[in-house]
């Protein structure tokens, strides 16, 4: 008999025995630091024979390291662990062929399965398995390197799920990137250039480094300038280009168009001289040139930007300041920031600088709107041209007051924007009772990703 008996359970092959090994370690690893010597020498026996290199197995090798190494590696890393294409169902010729080379099982190629689970082991185990004590810069950089390799074998480019996806593993690499920032003698690597030239800029070291720069002072300041400025630099670039791509104001068709070559409309100029054809000459007279319309309405607008500052709304205040001063480089956009705690403070004459704005801020504290309602209210010159984006999760000490004034604001004529978080992720925490109040007066708040916000502010101001 060749085939297997009906209702037999199939038995393990000895590259299934292989595979589970591979992850037993990796499970192992995870949960309990200390080194299962059995599992240590069986899987080095299965990565050897298979003929991968045994770094895989040395938690203090990176990624990167092991694929300069073995550059041929790169490629097997990179969709390692993304979702794949449904395969179509093999004809039974190449059932049969597969079989008689021995290369699959069922359709399933176990030996690129053993070789799989190496490798995701590796990626797995440098990202979740942190350690503990002291991270020097060195490592913080390793991990971030790592982190980018676990994103390119999920199918991401790097930073992607750090920064730009809702829910997932996202949000767990960001708590563990802020880990071990903390855990991080920031203040001694900030003072050395040559250690402080080797952190990567996240938002994580950001927070970091808003909340203790007023300990800092000489190099180590000047280093954190400089971390703050790259970070600032690479985020306003991101979001100018959403901000060019969100939609724009309708055409003013009261201004004639400018009679230039761009602008000219080649359709409607033959159609309209399509009575000046002649056949005998073939031949199109053309009496007038017709132009496309460019000029777009472009009323004077005030933008009054109003976000939290506290502790649980740091990615907001650096995104807003950012966000803020983009938009005060359009024309006719008159831009004012407010930044408050328990007490407010009037960032309008930075505005145009988001470096020089996070300088200015103070991270943390206690939250009290009506403080930063007291400095909008006066803002507030013409409602019908003015928008207010209030960024915060609205857990108030004073809700009712400060709920009213906002309505307030709202029955005057200016569009009034609640907004719960503004983060590269849009997860936003909202207190229930004032989304409920918010919905009920016809503002619902604003999903937290930044691409709405954007939208919503381009369509308004242009």
């Amino acid at each position: 008999m060749t085939g297997q008996e009906p209702g037999a359970e199939a038995l393990p092959t000895p590259e299934d025995n292989r595979r589970q090994l591979l992850y037993w370690r990796l499970l192992a690893r995870l949960f309990d630091p200390e080194e299962q010597a059995t599992l240590e020498s069986g899987s080095l026996a299965v990565v050897e024979d298979i003929g991968l290199p045994s770094a895989l197995l040395d938690p203090q090798a990176s990624v990167d390291s092991i694929v300069q190494r073995h550059p041929e590696l790169a490629a097997e890393f990179d969709g390692l662990m993304a979702p794949s294409e449904p395969e179509p169902e093999p004809s039974p010729e190449s059932d049969a062929a597969s079989a008689s080379a021995g290369a699959v099982d069922g359709g399933r190629d176990r030996a690129a399965e053993v070789r799989r689970a190496a490798l995701v082991s590796k990626v797995l185990l440098n990202v979740f398995s942190t350690g503990s004590g002291t991270v020097t810069a060195g490592q913080l950089s390793r991990w971030q390197s790592d982190a980018g390799w676990l994103e390119r074998s999920l199918g991401c480019k790097p930073g992607e799920l750090r920064g730009a996806r809702a829910g997932g593993i996202g949000p767990e690499l960001g708590a563990i990137e802020a880990g071990l920032v903390k855990r991080m003698r920031l203040r001694e690597v900030l003072a050395d250039p040559r250690l402080a030239a080797r952190l990567t800029p996240s938002m994580s070291l950001i927070e970091q480094l808003l909340r203790d720069k007023n300990n800092l002072s000489g190099v180590a300041l000047a280093n954190a300038k400089a971390l703050i400025r790259r970070f600032v630099d690479e985020v306003a670039e991101v979001l100018r280009t959403q901000v060019e791509k969100a939609t724009v104001g309708a055409l003013d068709r009261s201004i004639p168009p400018k009679r230039v070559f761009r602008n000219l409309d080649l359709d409607r100029t033959i159609w309209k001289n399509l009575t000046n054809w002649s056949p005998e000459e073939e031949r199109l007279y053309v009496d007038r040139l017709y132009y496309r319309h460019t000029a777009r309405k472009t009323t004077p607008q005030r933008l009054i930007v109003v976000v939290d500052q506290s502790g649980s709304m740091v990615d907001s205040m650096v995104n807003c300041t950012i966000l803020a001063s983009i938009f005060a480089g359009l024309p006719k956009v008159d831009v004012h920031l407010i930044a408050y705690d328990t007490q407010a403070l009037d960032l309008t004459p930075w505005v145009h600088d988001p470096f020089e704005t996070l300088l200015r801020t103070n991270l943390g504290g206690g939250t009290d709107g009506t403080v930063a309602m007291a400095l909008a209210q006066p803002k507030i010159a013409e409602p019908r041209n003015t928008v207010v984006v209030w960024i915060s999760d609205f857990y108030e000490w004073q809700t009712e007051p400060l709920f009213e004034s906002m309505a307030a604001v709202h029955r005057s004529g200016a569009k009034f924007i609640p907004v719960g978080s503004v983060t590269s992720s849009g997860r936003a925490s909202v207190n229930p009772w004032f989304r409920e109040r918010f919905k009920d007066l016809g503002t619902p708040v604003l999903s937290g990703h930044i691409s709405k916000l954007v939208h919503e502010l381009k369509t308004f101001l242009t």
